[in-house]
C-alpha cells in the first residue's frame, strides 16, 4: 500500500521497461562490442546483473521500497522475451510481462502465442514507427486475434518515439512517424472488439487524436506515462491538470492507467512522475474510488489471467 492524497492505495505501474544483460548486449552488437559494462558505464547507469533473476530481485526490492504494489515491466527489444518472462516467473504476483514484437520480421504470429502461452507473458508491444509497418495491415490481425483469446493486451506506441539510451551511445534511431497516428487504431479496434489495446503517454503528442480514439473505441486504454513533454508541441502549451482534466472528460477514470515511464538503475523507480499525477489528479477533484481505478485498479481488471479481459470501465 501506498501513501496518496486520497489515503492508504494499491499502486500499480502501467508502464516501466526491462533493461535486462540481453538487451543491453544487443545495443552492444549494433554497437560492435562486446562490452557491455563499459557500454554500460558510458551512461553512468548501473551495470545489469548477469542473471534476469537478480534483476527482478532488484527491482522488487526498489517497488518495496516506495510501496508500489505491482509494476509492468516490458522487455525493450524485440526478441528479448525470455527476460520478462524469468522476472515474472520470479515473481509473479509483482509483475506483469511484456514483450515487444517485430511483426515485420521472423514468424510473429507463433512467437507471440508462444509468449503468452509458453512464457506467461501479458502484454503484446508494437512500435509501428520504429519497425515501420502500420497497425491497419490485414497480416496484424491475427497477433490481435491471437492476444484476445489469450486474454493479453496489446499496447501501441504512437506519437513521438524516441529512444534516449539510443541516441547517448550514438546508435541511430531510423524511425517513421507517418506510422504514429493513433487514429489507425480505429478501424483494428472496432473489428477487434475482444481485444484490449493500451495507447502509452496519452499519445503522446497527438491528444487530441488519441481522445477522439478512445471515445469511439471502448476497447482502447491510455497511459498517463512519464513526463508529458510532448506538451511542448502544441500551441498553447497546456497544463498537466488541463491535459488530465480532458483525459477524464473524454476517456473517464475507466480506461485512465497511471505509469511512469521507469526503465534503468540506479534511478530506479520514478517517484516524482507519481507525485506529479497524484497532485494534478487531487486539484481536478477526483474520487477516492476515481483515483483508486487510474492508479491501479484499471491495471488489475485488464491484466486478470484468467479469460479475456472485459473491454470498457
Amino acid at each position: 500500500m501506498m501513501r496518496t492524497p486520497w489515503g492508504q492505495m494499491t499502486v500499480e505501474d502501467s508502464h516501466a521497461h526491462l533493461f535486462s544483460r540481453s538487451f543491453f548486449e544487443g545495443l552492444a552488437r549494433q554497437r560492435k562490442t562486446e562490452d557491455v559494462d563499459s557500454m554500460v558505464a558510458e551512461l553512468g547507469w548501473d551495470p545489469p546483473p548477469r542473471s534476469n533473476a537478480e534483476l527482478a530481485s532488484r527491482w522488487t526490492e526498489e517497488l518495496d521500497g516506495h510501496g508500489v504494489a505491482r509494476s509492468v515491466l516490458m522487455a525493450s527489444l524485440p526478441g528479448d522475451e525470455a527476460a520478462a518472462s524469468d522476472v515474472v516467473r520470479a515473481f509473479p504476483d509483482r509483475f506483469y510481462g511484456f514483450f515487444m514484437l517485430d511483426p515485420t520480421s521472423g514468424d510473429p504470429i507463433p512467437r507471440a502465442r508462444r509468449a503468452f502461452r509458453d512464457l506467461g507473458l501479458q502484454g503484446l508491444c508494437l512500435f509501428p514507427a520504429m519497425q515501420r509497418f502500420s497497425v491497419r495491415d490485414e497480416a496484424l490481425w491475427p497477433l490481435y486475434e491471437v492476444a484476445a483469446e489469450a486474454g493479453r493486451v496489446v499496447f501501441v506506441h504512437t506519437g513521438v518515439l524516441t529512444v534516449g539510451v539510443r541516441a547517448r551511445l550514438g546508435l541511430p534511431s531510423r524511425f517513421d512517424m507517418s506510422y504514429s497516428n493513433p487514429l489507425d487504431l480505429h478501424r483494428v479496434a472496432l473489428e477487434h472488439p475482444e481485444t484490449t489495446f493500451i495507447v502509452p503517454h496519452l499519445g503522446a503528442g497527438f491528444f487530441r487524436e488519441t481522445l477522439m480514439l478512445a471515445s469511439l473505441a471502448p476497447n482502447v486504454y491510455v497511459d498517463t506515462s512519464s513526463s508529458n513533454s510532448w506538451r511542448r508541441f502544441l500551441t498553447p502549451t497546456p497544463t498537466l491538470e488541463e491535459v488530465f482534466g480532458r483525459a477524464l472528460d473524454v476517456v473517464g477514470c475507466g480506461r485512465l492507467l497511471f505509469g511512469t515511464d521507469s526503465s534503468f538503475f540506479p534511478r530506479g523507480w520514478r517517484r516524482g512522475i507519481f507525485e506529479t499525477q497524484c497532485e494534478t489528479l487531487r486539484r481536478l477533484g477526483i474520487t477516492t474510488e476515481e483515483a483508486a481505478e487510474i492508479f491501479g485498479g484499471n491495471l488489475a481488471r485488464i491484466m486478470r489471467p484468467a479469460g479475456r479481459a472485459k473491454a470498457g470501465p
